[in-house]
């Protein structure tokens, strides 16, 4: 029998607030443990929420963006566990009454575009952070996370494959930045998913039993997790088996998964409309500003690359990743008009340069016009495609122009037809035997001696002046 998986996507995504969803604590990531906390966020009695009005703006741009609908009324609702990260022993969430649902997002697929349902998108705030020790039997609790904005978006069971729910999640977290309003960090939790994975037999609608997969910190963990998973669920229904309804957390060292607890319900929650907050009411005006200060996302700025600066697609999909990677090519484009040029640019010696490193495009030493400055020079010939790399890493670790560093280094491009002339009459003489083997019919020696001579001229030599003259020199040597 072939079956299918059936999967959905729960993510939580931090919101870019200064302050706490229900209090003024700072969500500020890397302080003392329990030094960002209050009265408020560890549930001491008397203390009252209140809502941080930025989250709900941020809840409403990220709607809007997933092409949901906005509900006029929403509610929040107490989620009641214990668990000993959560003090109050409930988390404030939403529940009947989401801010938005029912929205749609388009995902890029290798076999085209898969439009991913969005059942609903609501707001909650997060909870600790227990910090198990390696040594000792015990754990330790950190409660700086309580009370941190969070949205969760909770997507229709509508992916098949690891590979989808991975482009999926890689499509969210990308409108989540260029919206400003979450930084995507997976390792720091910031931006997080839960699955849930089913199979059944192809093309029967009824869904299986699924299985939560938690514990997934990366886009290359959530494709491998799913896949264990779904290869799990096949195995056991194959030989007869029955699949048990539960929480398995990945083990990215082994790649597979192992069973935490029973799945909850929502009846488990028992949830109810949380006293000490009113009904939340979004005005119309609130969703006009938001339209009006959303920004042009992924999939359309990709587009445009496409038809206004001729980039192939996939060119314009790496530019279009990141908002700030995107804003550096237009700059450059800008004033050094040549878009193919600069995108390779970009995307090989400048990605290169700033993989790894923290701070990224917003501290980059090389800027957009000095960027364009060093393709001008390479363009006009005043140093060599070569020189060129090598004036690139020295920008990157000074940060100096690039018409400083070729003047300071001596780097200009020698482009004297007299003075090639002369190398290049020294290396024939000093090579008479792969001259011989290049006049009888070996001719791939060309490029023999085209590497001598800009070894001779440390890398200065014009290549293409380089060929033309060696070309004559040693036509002149058959006659």
């Amino acid at each position: 029998m072939e079956f299918e998986a059936v999967i959905g996507l729960e993510v939580h995504a931090q919101l870019l607030t200064n302050s706490k969803a229900f209090c003024s604590c700072t969500t500020k990531f890397g302080s003392a443990p329990n030094s960002n906390t209050c009265p408020i966020c560890l549930g001491m009695p008397g203390s009252l929420p209140v809502l941080n009005s930025k989250a709900l703006d941020y809840t409403v741009l990220m709607a809007l963006a997933c092409n949901c609908r906005i509900n006029e009324v929403s509610r929040f609702a107490r989620k009641n566990y214990y668990y000993p990260d959560l003090p109050k022993n409930y988390q404030i969430s939403q529940y009947e009454l989401p801010v938005a649902e029912h929205g749609w997002l388009d995902v890029d697929l290798v076999s085209g575009t898969k439009r991913i349902g969005i059942t609903r998108i609501h707001m909650e705030e997060d909870a600790g952070k227990l910090i198990h020790d390696e040594k000792k039997s015990v754990s330790y609790v950190d409660l700086n996370r309580t009370g941190v904005p969070l949205i969760e978006i909770v997507s229709e069971p509508d992916m098949r494959t690891a590979e989808e729910a991975a482009a999926y999640l890689r499509s969210l977290r990308s409108i989540l930045v260029y919206l400003g309003i979450c930084d995507g960090n997976m390792e720091e939790g910031s931006f997080r998913c839960d699955a849930n994975v089913s199979i059944r037999p192809r093309g029967r609608q009824a869904l299986g039993t699924k299985t939560e997969l938690k514990n997934m910190n990366s886009f290359k963990n959530v494709q491998k997790g799913l896949e264990y998973e779904i290869e799990r669920h096949t195995e056991i229904l194959t030989d007869g088996g029955t699949i048990v309804q539960e929480t398995r957390l990945f083990d990215p060292s082994s790649g597979s998964t192992v069973s935490m607890r029973s799945k909850e319900q929502a009846h488990d929650y028992r949830y109810f409309p949380d006293p000490d907050l009113l009904p939340l009411k979004v005005e119309p005006e609130l969703v006009e500003k938001m339209k009006k200060a959303m920004p042009e996302l992924p999939r359309a700025k990709r587009d445009r690359f496409i038809k206004d600066f001729g980039i192939p697609e996939y060119d314009a999909s790496v530019l279009t990743a990141e908002r700030p990677l995107a804003q550096f090519f237009e700059d450059t484009v800008a004033i050094f008009a040549n878009p193919k040029a600069v995108s390779n640019w970009i995307m090989t010696e400048f990605m290169r340069a700033a993989k790894g490193q923290d701070s990224g495009l917003i501290s980059s030493p090389v800027n957009p016009a000095n960027l364009a400055k060093l393709l001008g020079m390479i363009e006009d010939g005043t140093i060599s495609g070569k020189i060129g790399k090598t004036v690139f890493e020295e920008m990157w670790g000074t940060g100096k122009a690039p018409d400083d560093i070729v003047r300071e280094k001596g780097l200009v491009q020698v482009s004297d037809v007299s003075e090639l002339t002369k190398v290049i009459a020294k290396i024939l003489a000093d090579n008479p035997k792969e001259v011989s083997r290049y006049l009888a019919g070996k001719t791939q020696l060309l490029a023999f001696f085209v590497g001598q001579t800009m070894r001779a001229t440390r890398g200065k030599a014009n290549p293409q002046l380089v060929n033309e003259i060696l070309t004559v020199e040693l036509d002149k040597l058959k006659n």
